[in-house]
C-alpha cells in the first residue's frame, strides 16, 4: 500500500513508520506544523509541535530513506483545537485538546489531504489496536501495553476516520521495546523523552495561557453556604476537583482541604467544598460516537447497555449502565467517580474493545 506516515518528531511515530516500511509498503512522511508561533526551543520536549520536533522528524525520515514533507496545518489547528479550547474554558468546561486534535486534525484534515493525494492510509505512532471485521465494522481495541494505551483519545474519531488508519505499535509489549527498535535502526529519537502537557502551551502553564487569551475577569470564591472565602482573576482558570491555586482566605470549619465543586460562569463565581462533594454516580453525555453498532442499539433498548466507562486518559474504567436519551446519553455508575468535569470524554469499553464515546455534559 501507499501510506502516509505522520511523524511528530518523537520515537513512537518514527518506529511506526519504520515498521510499515519494513513490511514492504511505500511510505512517505509528513510533519504537521500546527503552531503559528512555536517556541524556538523546548527543554525536555514538553510538547510535540516545536521547531526541534520538526527537525527530529526530518532526521528520522532521512535515516529511513523516505520522502519527507512539512504541511502547514496551523490555521486548521487554531480554528478547530485552540479556539475550541479557549471557548470551552470560557463557558466552564474542561476540554481535552488531544481528543479534539485526533478527531479533527489527524483523522480529518490530514486524512482528507492524504486521500486527495492518492494515499491508501495514514500511519501514526498511537498505542492502540485496530481491526476491520468481515462485515466492514471498525474494531478499536486497547494496546497490549496498557501503560501506554491511547484508545481513549482515539474513540471520538469515529469509524470512517479510523478505517484508513494503521497503528503499528498496538501490538508492542512495552515502550522499552520501541526504544530498542529505534536504537537498532539508528533513529535519532531513540532516547528522546516523551512529550507531555498541552502542545500549544509551551511553558506548561495553562492558567497563564488562558489569562493571556481570555483576560482578567475577577470574582468571588464561595463555600457551600455561600460565604465568600476568597477571590479569583478568572473562573475559567479552574476545573472541577481542583485544590491548588485557590488562595482561600478562610479555612474550612473542619480544617480539611476544599476543592472546586462548581463554576457559575455567568456570575463569575467559583464554588468550593469538601472532597465528598466531588463524588458522582451518574452523568449525562452529549454527541455520542459509536464504533459498535450492536452497542448503540443496546443503549437505545429498554434495558440499556451494560459496559465499562473511562472518563480520563489514564483513568480506571468502571462498570456502568448506558441509556440513550434525546440528544445524548444517560450513564449510571456502579461505583462513584471523583471530580467529573463537563467537556471531558467518556469512552465505553467491553473488555479491551472500544464501543463508543461521548462528551460529558453535566
Amino acid at each position: 500500500m501507499r501510506l502516509l506516515a505522520a511523524l511528530s518528531g518523537g520515537v513512537d511515530s518514527a518506529v511506526a513508520a519504520a515498521r510499515v516500511q519494513a513490511a514492504g509498503h511505500d511510505v512517505t512522511a509528513v510533519h504537521m506544523a500546527l503552531m503559528r508561533h512555536p517556541a524556538a526551543t523546548r527543554t525536555g520536549s514538553r510538547g510535540c509541535c516545536s521547531i526541534e520536533d520538526a527537525s527530529d522528524a526530518r532526521r528520522a525520515a532521512a535515516r529511513l530513506g523516505i520522502d519527507f514533507y512539512v504541511w502547514d496545518l496551523s490555521a486548521d489547528f487554531e480554528d478547530l483545537v485552540v479556539s475550541d479550547f479557549l471557548n470551552q474554558y470560557s463557558i466552564g468546561r474542561t476540554p481535552n485538546p488531544c481528543v479534539r486534535c485526533n478527531e479533527f486534525i489527524k483523522f480529518q484534515v490530514l486524512a482528507e489531504r492524504a486521500q486527495a493525494l492518492g494515499f491508501d492510509g495514514i500511519v501514526t505512532g498511537h498505542y492502540a489496536r485496530l481491526e476491520i471485521t468481515q462485515d466492514g465494522q471498525v474494531v478499536l481495541c486497547r494496546a497490549l501495553d496498557m501503560a501506554k494505551d491511547q484508545s481513549y483519545v482515539l474513540a471520538s474519531a469515529g469509524p470512517e476516520a479510523l478505517r484508513c488508519c494503521l497503528f503499528p505499535l498496538g501490538e508492542v509489549g512495552s515502550k522499552a521495546q520501541v526504544r530498542a527498535e529505534a536504537e537498532a535502526l539508528g533513529l535519532p529519537q531513540a532516547d528522546k523523552p516523551d512529550s507531555y502537557d498541552i502542545c500549544f502551551v509551551a511553558d506548561g502553564k495553562t492558567g497563564g495561557f488562558l489569562r493571556e487569551r481570555l483576560g482578567v475577569k475577577p470574582g468571588p470564591v464561595v463555600d457551600q453556604s455561600g460565604v465568600v472565602v476568597g477571590h479569583h482573576e478568572g473562573a475559567y482558570q479552574f476545573t472541577i476537583g481542583q485544590r491548588r491555586g485557590l488562595r482561600l482566605g478562610r479555612p474550612a470549619s473542619d480544617g480539611r482541604p476544599r476543592y472546586v465543586t462548581g463554576l457559575d460562569m455567568a456570575n463569575r463565581v467559583v464554588r468550593v467544598g469538601p472532597a465528598q462533594a466531588l463524588m458522582t454516580t451518574a452523568f449525562a453525555g452529549r454527541e455520542p460516537v459509536w464504533l459498535d453498532a450492536a452497542a448503540s442499539a443496546q443503549a437505545a433498548a429498554a434495558d440499556g447497555l451494560t459496559c465499562a466507562v473511562q472518563v480520563r486518559a489514564h483513568g480506571v474504567a468502571v462498570d456502568c449502565l448506558v441509556r440513550a436519551e434525546p440528544g445524548g446519553l444517560e450513564v449510571h455508575l456502579e461505583q462513584p467517580l471523583r471530580a467529573l468535569a463537563s467537556g471531558q470524554a467518556a469512552v465505553f469499553y467491553q473488555a479491551d474493545r472500544v464501543l463508543g464515546s461521548a462528551t460529558i455534559e453535566h
